[in-house]
């Protein structure tokens, strides 16, 4: 779960950051805490779908499109961290190459 909420606050951040916004703006925007955002951003604090929607629409950008990021994110991290798997072969398969 740690993992979802520091890559959901990074694209958050982002998106902010894109649209030349203060924590104070989205703040006043969202009628959301300063902090309470603010800890979003870092991971901290877990959003509500509610919080969610009304921190997507101070940033003027669509909640399924910030989910998507996220989801490409956490892809990304499964990537980086999940070992790779050794191909098996069956017992006396030969390997053969070929120049293509």
């Amino acid at each position: 779960m740690v993992l979802f909420r520091r890559l959901l606050g990074d694209v958050l951040r982002a998106q902010r950051v894109e649209r030349g916004m203060t924590l104070r703006e989205v703040s006043a925007e969202a009628r959301v805490s300063l902090g309470y955002i603010s800890e979003i951003e870092r991971g901290q604090k877990e959003a509500s779908s509610e919080l969610l929607a009304s921190l997507c629409g101070a940033l003027d950008v669509r909640l399924s499109d910030v989910l998507r990021q996220v989801s490409h994110a956490v892809a990304v991290e499964e990537a980086a961290i999940a070992p790779t798997p050794i191909p098996v072969r069956a017992a006396g398969a030969e390997v053969v190459a070929s120049a293509a």
